[in-house]
């Protein structure tokens, strides 16, 4: 296989359900728990978009959303939601967090190897973060 041939299987290629239960438990991934940590990026999202005081305000926030416990978890939400939706000047790409956020936690979907990278990633960082 060629580096770009690769690249398609890692980035789209859906693989066996039976792959995705294996890679689950040998990562101690739990499906509750991910469902809750979903819930949590979920809530948060809309918590961030029904707040958001629009585009005039200069690029900081001021909604007053505080994640008061510091940690891994706080700085990948903030660097998210600065990239994609305070910072971002292209409306398509701010739209698009809700979709990325159901997309990325639907547990009943085909997961491609990148998505497995990308919800574990996410799932140990808020395991170690989230009490």
């Amino acid at each position: 296989m060629n580096s770009m041939e690769n690249f398609f299987n890692w980035i789209a290629k859906p693989l066996p359900n039976d792959e995705v239960v294996i890679w689950f438990n040998v990562h101690n991934m739990i499906y509750e728990k991910i469902e809750l940590y979903g819930d949590i990026f979920k809530s948060l999202n809309c918590v961030i978009t029904d707040t958001y005081m629009g585009d005039s305000n200069g690029d900081s926030p001021e909604e007053n959303i505080i994640i008061t416990i510091d940690g891994d978890h706080k700085d990948y939400l903030k660097s998210f939601y600065m990239d994609t939706f305070y910072h971002q000047t292209q409306k398509n790409v701010k739209d698009s967090v809700p979709v990325f956020l159901n997309e990325i936690f639907n547990m009943s979907k085909p997961f491609s190897k990148s998505d497995l990278d990308m919800i574990t990633e996410i799932y140990k960082m808020m395991e170690k973060n989230v009490k």
